[in-house]
């Protein structure tokens, strides 16, 4: 243990058996550092080399860095590799792909979002040509729409938060984070977007994010590289029909009526895709109902975020905005933060006029004056009356009427959104005054929780003092609740087979990512999106 200046700096050896290829020994460490030391790459190195006894001349590179803010003072957690230069260089994915010959096999695409582009780049890497059909816009004239919702509460159903290349993540924050490492090579995943632009450090932070403001740009780059290597895009082409004969999939038919055919269909279309599950079902395809969380945005000013999380008045200098993750078990049910944003928005994420859906975002600067999350509670088919029907979309109607319900709640055709300061929520009163939101189209007084089911509003109640137990000052009547979270995953699962990723009724339609039911998020959908494409190619190889 060594004391410089006022902080006391630990450093322990976590792993020294590594052994380079010309026998010298590279070793893993891990140290803690105070912020006021975080951006000082020279004390870094004189903390790691003297403790191990190193000389100057060893190099050493940065693996992961996280924040441990459990006690009075917060301090960056690093973990260090030393070792042999020529070992520490950056394995960053080479951009090896080739341009695909004339001959190359097709496979269609059915949607623009992280398991469609990243789907796309692998079948390019085995040699197979993508054809990815996207309902909606580009990222630069999905602007102009999601402009028009915030003006004009004018909702494109073709082009919004949800819908349009680069799928719901490209405008709603781009957190990358997640515990989905069995599913394939995250580390490669990440790569990828920092080939096309993004900030390298989120190869090194434990809680990785890009931000709004970022990923459209990286998210156009990425296209043009399926592009330039001979893949094919297609916006404003939405997909209505699966073209079927003897139970397998030949192709799929567009909003236009032009007829697709391909070797494989992958149909990556993300979990608001209603129409989508509708036309599977017409089909007498088989769909599971499928467990999803439904709650409220929850905002709180991000200083007493700040403030609970970093146990001081004022937020240390090079520390970030805190964030938060809670989780509770209230009466069975799981109730959970989903989507944190620091420093961000609440945000109108509807795809139909006529209803309304939060969701939240945050720049990469994170600077905005509010923190929100939404705060969910797990539903199950038996709270919706859905065991004893035979309709595998009765969550997904149920969904919608709710929805719809809190649209209605406005009186008008605008997208401001009911809110309720969370004090009047565990109390059961409406609310006077609301503090000011960062909810753009506006908010009004409304007992929030008359409109969510008995069984969501009742759990949230104890929720809320189960947290604040956890994070003293959480429950306040600072805080507001807006209305309505309920596209935290899919209300249906398409399934598949387990060996040839098909599903089990119709050859060559290939079910992926979060709308499919087997993701959540933007780096767990693009795992599934490379695995399923490597899956194919071998089939057609």
């Amino acid at each position: 243990m060594r004391r410089v200046g006022t902080r006391v700096t630990k450093v322990r050896s976590i792993m020294t058996d590594r052994i380079s290829a010309d026998k010298i020994t590279q070793k893993i460490v891990e140290i803690k550092v105070g912020p006021e030391y975080i951006n000082d790459r020279y004390y870094i190195a004189q903390m790691v080399k003297t403790t191990l006894g190193a000389d100057d001349k060893t190099p050493f590179k940065i693996l992961r860095r996280s924040i441990d803010s459990r006690r009075k003072n917060p301090v960056y957690i690093l973990r260090v590799l030393m070792g042999q230069e020529n070992n520490l260089q950056d394995n960053s994915f080479e951009n090896h792909l080739k341009p695909l010959p004339a001959s190359a096999k097709k496979v269609i695409i059915v949607g623009a979002g992280p398991a469609g582009y990243f789907g796309a780049l692998e079948l390019i890497e085995h040699g197979l040509k993508p054809v990815i059909l996207e309902r909606g816009k580009d990222v630069n004239s999905r602007r102009k729409d999601i402009a028009a919702l915030y003006r004009q509460s004018v909702v494109s159903p073709n082009s919004n938060y949800c819908y349009g290349e680069g799928g719901a993540g490209t405008f709603s924050d781009g957190k990358l984070y997640t515990r989905s490492t069995k599913r394939g090579d995250v580390n490669k995943v990440l790569h990828l977007f920092v080939d096309h632009g993004a900030d390298p450090d989120i190869l090194v932070d434990a809680h990785p994010h890009i931000g709004s403001n970022k990923l459209p740009g990286i998210i156009s780059r990425m296209r043009q590289t399926i592009l330039n290597c001979g893949g094919d895009i297609f916006f404003n082409s939405k997909v209505v029909d699966l073209i079927i004969k003897d139970q397998k999939c030949l192709g799929v038919i567009t909003e236009n009526e032009i007829e697709w055919l391909a070797d494989a269909i992958i149909l990556a279309t993300g979990h608001s895709a209603g129409d989508i599950f509708e036309m599977l079902y017409r089909k007498n395809l088989f769909l599971e109902l499928k467990p999803f969380a439904m709650g409220v945005r929850v905002e709180h000013p991000q200083g007493l975020i700040d403030q609970i999380q970093y146990h001081s008045k004022h937020r240390p200098r090079n520390l970030p905005p805190a964030s938060y993750r809670l989780t509770g078990q209230v009466e069975d049910r799981g109730v959970f933060s989903f989507c944190m944003c620091p420093g961000g928005y609440v945000i109108p994420a509807s795809t139909l006029s006529g209803e309304l859906v939060l969701n939240g975002m945050s720049m990469s600067s994170r600077s905005a004056p509010m923190a929100n999350a939404g705060v969910v509670v797990e539903v199950r088919p038996e709270d919706m009356g859905c065991m004893d029907t035979k309709d595998p979309l009765c969550m997904l109607r149920y969904r919608s009427a709710l929805e719809k319900k809190v649209f209605e709640a406005s009186g008008s055709r605008s997208l401001s959104a009911p809110a309720q300061r969370m004090t009047d929520f565990f109390g059961g009163r409406p609310s006077k005054t609301i503090p000011k939101s960062s909810y753009i189209p506006g908010t009004f007084s409304y007992p929030v929780h008359k409109l969510l089911p008995d069984f969501i509003s009742d759990r949230l109640k104890k929720a809320f003092k189960i947290f604040d137990k956890k994070m003293k000052g959480y429950f306040t009547r600072e805080a507001i609740l807006l209305a309505v979270e309920s596209r935290t995953s899919s209300p249906i699962k398409i399934p598949r087979d387990p060996k040839t990723l098909m599903h089990p009724e119709l050859k060559n339609l290939f079910p992926c990512g979060e709308g499919a039911g087997h993701a959540g998020g933007i780096v767990s959908a693009a795992l599934d999106g490379r695995r399923v494409a490597k899956v194919i190619s071998g089939l057609l190889q």
